[in-house]
């Protein structure tokens, strides 16, 4: 086997400790050194420094879980080549499990070329990509929250659920606030009511005849004091978005031409993807990182489960959740396509590939630096339309006939 780099280190990273083992090959012999550093900012530079004493180029270290992160930060000041590898992929051989051993097996590995490199994205883009996943978290709050209130009316029997379309909206949380704060009058109540949802207000009357007990009265307050805050914190993470899209906002820009993205989808897709698409070389390959393909599964001609994998868990929601938007815009190609789809796959497999339509579209976009162009709903049949013809053709001249196709006035 090739020798690639005959002086490299393999870095096996723990929460409080760094096993590192240096691989020094010379002539016929291999050298393995190993050492444990505190992964503290100056065990780290201890480590730093024996790299580059022992003259190492290229050092390699798993992805677990965010214990890579500082290391990774250190290093990076070195005059060393760092390369992270998915734990999955540089798995030891079974039997041979140890610190030491993981070490010095990474390091054989990356001397030998044998580590596939993950990608790490610059310090812009990992700031946004944390920003963007840390809202997920409050959002999420806030829906529950949401869902209790919910639960709490209902077994009050308080149907201002079935009434109104959203519980925890203008004219929601005014009527809540009322029964919270003891008021029990149901036409006291509908007198909170939004302008716009003043022609409801006799079904909101009769749905406020039930009553709160002291102590639902009690958590009723608390949740929407949980949620007023909850949401504050969201406004405030958004804004710091806005501030950290910097250089990302033409491509947020031309993202939001999309049908079903807006300004925090676009936001989200650039965060986990970023805007350097010549790191991917097709957008087969980026549909396969997001989950949005099947997933290869053949042996002696048979083929196994063709199910999509779990892919990128921030950004394949996302877009499933955007597709869903978009195959409602009307006269448009991923209505086309969901429909089309929908016959013979049912929902579930249509919205995917819908979805997987919407980040092909995006990896093409970032890559030319163009907007949204859709292809129309009449682009799939006009598609199968000349293969037909096409077929036909090729038919005709394995026949012996010569064939020319000319579009029909």
């Amino acid at each position: 086997m090739d020798l690639i780099h005959p002086r490299c280190a393999g870095l096996d990273v723990h929460k409080k400790t760094v096993v590192a083992c240096v691989r020094v090959a010379e002539g016929t012999t291999v050298r393995h050194d190993v050492r444990s550093f505190a992964t503290t900012t100056r065990g780290l530079r201890e480590l730093g420094e024996w790299l580059r004493a022992e003259g190492c180029t290229h050092a390699v270290l798993e992805a677990t879980g965010i214990y890579w992160k500082p290391v990774w930060a250190v290093l990076a000041t070195e005059e060393l080549t760092l390369i992270l590898a998915h734990a999955s992929a540089v798995r030891n051989i079974p039997g041979r499990k140890s610190d030491v051993k993981d070490a010095e097996w990474l390091a054989d590995l990356l001397a030998h070329g044998l580590v596939r490199a993950s990608f790490v994205p610059p310090a812009p883009q990992q700031a946004l990509r944390e920003l963007t996943r840390t809202r997920k978290q409050p959002v999420r709050e806030a829906a529950a929250h949401a869902q209790r209130i919910h639960k709490l009316l209902e077994s009050a029997n308080l149907k201002l659920a079935s009434v109104l379309p959203r519980v925890v909206g203008a004219s929601g949380r005014a009527i809540q606030a009322g029964l919270a704060a003891g008021e029990t009058d149901p036409e006291r109540l509908a007198d909170r009511l939004h302008p716009r949802s003043q022609g409801k207000r006799a079904a909101v009357v009769e749905a406020l005849g039930g009553r709160l007990a002291p102590h639902q009265r009690f958590l009723l307050g608390q949740h929407l004091q949980m949620i007023a805050h909850v949401e504050a914190s969201i406004a405030a993470i958004e804004a710091e978005i806005t501030a950290a899209l910097g250089t990302f906002r033409g491509a947020v820009d031309r993202l939001v031409t999309i049908p079903g993205v807006s300004v925090t989808t676009a936001a989200i897709i650039v965060a986990e993807i970023g805007t350097d698409m010549s790191r991917v070389p097709t957008a087969g390959h980026l549909r396969s990182w997001a989950g949005l393909c099947p997933r290869l599964d053949e042996s002696a001609g048979k083929h196994g489960s063709r199910r999509t994998r779990k892919g990128a868990p921030w950004l394949k929601p996302v877009l499933v959740q955007s597709a869903w938007v978009a195959v409602r815009a009307p006269n448009s190609y991923s209505r086309a396509l969901f429909h089309r789809l929908c016959r013979r796959r049912g929902k579930k497999q249509a919205i995917v590939a819908v979805a997987a339509a919407l980040l092909t579209a995006i990896y093409a976009m970032l890559q030319r630096d163009q907007h949204y162009r859709d292809l129309g709903p009449q682009h799939l049949t006009d598609a199968d339309r000349r293969r037909t013809a096409q077929r036909l053709a090729n038919q005709l001249r394995r026949l012996g006939y010569d064939v020319t196709l000319h579009e029909a006035a």
